[in-house]
């Protein structure tokens, strides 16, 4: 079953759209499903055009396309738990907001908050990340603990903060710390990261790019081959401030500025 949802011409393109309703899962009863504008309440339809192919009996059977305007519409994907999204363009806050399966796929940017708290399933970015990618919301002592979040592009400030699960691939750069609080789980930066893995207690980091401003808490253990990415890391350990037992590692060249 395939349902796609694309954006209809609103009279205030700048109001954000609530859209916690669109799940796989809830297109099984029909798409008589509401969404907020602002603070008022609209029906799915006077949104987006609808379109219906196909039958399923199952959620994880059931395919959910956006496409259209797309950047302002957030929550899709809360509590997601599987089946497949798959947004067209850019789309807004807190995609996938406690996702616990499933794949959602993003063909352009997403805004911040990415992955929030996920506990299973996959994401795949296109385009960037905004900020607190695959974090805990404010006040949280837990982000992301399960699952995959992959971006091709860059991500904000406090990618992977309080990472407690799961694999965070940042194929660019990350903005300022990354892997802050890290609890456990693997972030892996492509490019370049200001700062990464303050007060981090357990996990791994590596960066492939340069680090701007490291951290003077991490004590160098020694060097790893990956013959994989044909790269030599140093690697290093804490948030010793933190009594941390982390890993640290990146690409061994005049990394530090």
């Amino acid at each position: 079953m395939r349902v796609i949802l694309e954006t209809k011409v609103r009279p205030k393109p700048f109001l954000p759209i609530e859209a916690e309703s669109i799940i796989p899962r809830n297109f099984l009863k029909g798409t008589d499903l509401t969404v907020y504008e602002g603070n008022k309440e609209r029906a799915l339809s006077e949104i987006f055009w609808i379109f219906v192919e196909g039958t399923a009996v199952s959620p994880d059977k059931v395919e959910v396309v956006l496409k259209g305007d797309t950047a302002r519409i957030k929550r899709v994907g809360e509590y997601m738990d599987t089946g497949i999204i798959r947004i067209a363009g850019d789309i807004g806050m807190h995609c996938g907001n406690f996702m616990s399966g499933g794949l959602i796929e993003i063909g352009g940017n997403a805004d911040a908050w990415l992955g929030r708290e996920m506990l299973n399933g996959r994401i795949f970015c296109r385009g960037n990340a905004g900020h607190y990618c695959a974090s805990g919301y404010r006040g949280e002592k837990h982000g992301m603990k399960g699952g995959s979040v992959e971006v091709m592009g860059n991500a904000g400030d406090f990618c992977a903060e309080y990472l407690t699960g799961g694999t965070v691939h940042i194929h660019g750069s990350c903005g300022d710390m990354p892997g802050v609080e890290m609890k456990g789980g693997q972030l892996v930066i492509g490019g370049d990261a200001t700062r990464p893995c303050g007060n981090m207690k357990a996990g791994t980091c590596m960066v492939f790019g340069t680090v701007h401003y490291m951290l003077p808490t991490f004590r160098k253990t020694g060097t790893q081959v990956l013959p994989d990415r044909k790269v030599t890391m140093d690697v290093y350990t804490g948030d010793v401030a933190n009594r941390g037992k982390g890993t640290l590692m990146i690409a061994s060249r005049a990394h530090f500025p």
